[in-house]
């Protein structure tokens, strides 16, 4: 049997944790109320003296070494009433603040029944491979079905389980899944979670802000490299924006929110801006000239200079010289900067009290961050 390594706190151990450093997003206290004692978020308190102090539930984040695993890690230490388990498979943990680490394969529902066993909750931010995806998830499904009381397992899903729709889509379109082998992945998670009644789906869209690999990073430096720009109407599409303050804090409340089990929620900006507008907005924070794409560049980038790209990106880590060949753009990227599709975002709203983010604020957060992360690879 697989067996987890765990470092960091012991088990029970619940130290008061302070982490001022990170950013705790918008909370109206007349939307989240505490969940009755009979659900796995009940009213649990411990005395100290003449007080009484709420006792953190511990909550399994899958997928902690990711970009969002991380960020709903450090929410939920932040809290006041979370114990977070940070759950990763490759990646090492390198967290700032004191939290529980195991190191396990999500795929293995032995080892994912041994730090499952007095969970509260689950938060599935698993990434990766269709495979990996997949099998994961049907672990973590069979895994929790089989416990009592069962936990509210939180699921990273995405917009793209709506695959090629069009127009405005809520959360009863159908879920196509149509649209590459990761649209198809997702969607078949989301048909597998029928199994386990107490699963919540959250469906962000394009999530965005500081440490965001692709959609901060990525696009950060093509703009600065003027390999985008304003792509005329292969730009027009529906660029379905979320900060990724407001996917965790979603996360936060799809854990706490009595009576949601089985629903799935869109996160995006209520009013999307095309493509070639985040483009503009991004490159003006990061004090870049928009160029116009043409066409033929367009068709350069996706069927001459993306291959050999891709194998130089795979091939640097093992080359003996220190070398970053330029990151490719590649044909699914320009092909989502057309699709008119934008999401429905009301359900959320109206059933988890979210406030987004406004753009401009979360286009100067992460062209600071952009900034700040070129000036520290350069030096």
């Amino acid at each position: 049997m697989l067996r987890p390594v765990v470092s960091g706190l012991q088990k029970g151990h619940t130290p008061s944790i302070r982490c001022p450093t990170v950013k705790i997003a918008r909370r109206n206290p007349q939307q989240i109320k505490s969940m009755p004692e009979s659900t796995p978020f009940g009213d649990a308190h411990h005395r100290s003296g003449n007080k009484q102090i709420p006792k953190r539930q511990r909550i399994v984040v899958l997928g902690a070494s990711g970009f969002i695993g991380r960020s709903v890690v450090e929410k939920l230490a932040a809290s006041d009433w979370a114990l977070p388990v940070a759950i990763s498979h490759r990646t090492a943990l390198d967290l700032a603040i004191p939290v529980e680490t195991v190191r396990l394969d999500a795929r293995q529902p032995a080892a994912l029944q041994a730090v499952l066993l007095d969970a509260a909750g689950v938060v599935n931010c698993i990434t990766g491979d269709s495979e990996t995806i997949i099998a994961s998830a049907g672990a973590l499904f069979a895994t929790c079905s089989r416990m009592t009381p069962l936990p509210r397992i939180v699921h990273l899903s995405t917009m793209m389980v709506y695959g090629s729709a069009t127009g405005t889509v809520d959360e009863t379109a159908a879920l196509r899944g149509d649209w590459d082998a990761y649209s198809a992945a997702k969607t078949e998670v989301e048909q597998m979670a029928r199994t386990c009644r107490t699963v919540v789906h959250l469906r962000p869209g394009i999530v965005y802000g500081p440490r965001s690999p692709i959609w901060s990073g990525r696009i950060g430096r093509w703009l600065r490299q003027h390999r985008l720009g304003d792509l005329g109407v292969a730009g027009a599409g529906f660029c379905n924006l979320v900060h990724v303050d407001d996917v965790v804090e979603a996360v936060d409340r799809a854990l706490r929110t009595p009576g949601i089990e089985g629903e799935a929620f869109n996160l995006s900006l209520p009013s999307p801006p095309t493509w070639n507008d985040y483009f503009c907005q991004f490159a003006a924070a990061l004090g870049a000239a928009l160029v116009p794409i043409s066409r033929i560049r367009i068709i350069l980038e996706q069927h001459v200079l993306a291959p050999p790209l891709k194998i130089a990106e795979k091939l640097s880590p093992i080359l003996p010289f220190r070398w970053r060949p330029p990151d490719p753009i590649r044909p699914w990227l320009l092909r989502l900067c057309s699709h008119p599709m934008r999401m429905d975002v009301r359900k959320a709203e109206r059933m988890l009290g979210i406030e987004w983010t406004p753009l401009d604020k979360g286009l100067r957060e992460s062209a600071a961050w952009v900034l700040a992360r070129e000036k520290a690879e350069t030096a």
